[in-house]
């Protein structure tokens, strides 16, 4: 990542600043024993420091969508971390020095961001926009007289130059698969008789059950009433009629004719 952000920073001077001047590029801590092996123009864009934009840092999950719009995962959000270059101009003389050090300043005043084109690796991948922002005073915690006194070098005219980078480190989560298909849901009656609805046509399956079964409880009832009924008419053929008479055939007395009910 910070190896991808040189090679941009190289790019962007060489190409929108150097103009095709013959003046080498490098990276290297500017340090009197550094310093005193330069003999060709060199721009020194030297890292000195970096640290989070705490101020940028968001917490949740962001929704990762494919062309048809639907989410297929999720993933953090990325953190913001600013590189701080210092940018110093090496030559003969001092006035070559302040030449190039006014390229430079005029080439990312352009730009709130590095160009698109100059990003390569993850930095395109990621397609965050990387900030840019040159000759800001720096933090009250850090003095540029410190950076040159940690390096042991003189303290010569230079220009903080610093990258505001996107780093998307967490790993994406699939999300679950679309639910195309209504639910099936089975119920399991007293005998151990299953049944399904849902699903394809499942409105449909359950309006046809719930008629089957209306039908089958309708014919049950009709059953119960034709056996009862059957039931009641033999009863009534098997109680025949009783005749009581006088206790002497013909003599007085009253004649009594008994029927048993259920």
């Amino acid at each position: 990542m910070i190896d991808e952000v040189d090679d941009a920073l190289r790019t962007v001077i060489r190409r929108e600043a150097l103009n095709g001047a013959d003046v080498e590029i490098v990276f290297d801590a500017p340090t009197k024993d550094w310093a005193a092996r330069r003999n060709a123009p060199t721009i020194d864009v030297y890292l000195y420091d970096i640290r989070e934009d705490l101020g940028r840092r968001e917490y949740g999950r962001v929704d990762v969508r494919d062309e048809n719009g639907k989410i297929v995962a999720r993933h953090g959000p990325p953190r913001y971390f600013k590189f701080s270059y210092l940018v110093t101009a090496w030559t003969q003389r001092p006035e070559d020095e302040h030449r190039l050090l006014s390229a430079v300043l005029r080439c990312f005043l352009r730009w709130e961001a590095l160009p698109m084109d100059a990003l390569t690796g993850t930095l395109a991948a990621q397609g965050y926009p990387v900030g840019v922002k040159i000759g800001l005073p720096p933090p009250q915690d850090r003095s540029v007289s410190d950076v040159w006194s940690a390096l042991g070098g003189e303290l010569k005219p230079s220009l903080d130059l610093v990258t505001l980078v996107a780093i998307d480190a967490r790993g994406l989560t699939p999300t679950a698969p679309i639910v195309i298909e209504p639910p099936v849901i089975g119920v399991r009656g007293p005998d151990g008789a299953g049944e399904k609805a849902g699903g394809k046509g499942g409105k449909e399956r359950s309006r046809k059950a719930a008629e089957e079964a209306a039908a089958k409880h309708a014919a049950e009832q009709a059953a119960e009433a034709e056996a009862a009924e059957r039931e009641a008419e033999a009863a009534k053929a098997d109680l025949a009629d009783e005749t009581i008479g006088p206790g002497n055939t013909g003599g007085p007395g009253r004649v009594v004719r008994v029927r048993a009910t259920r």
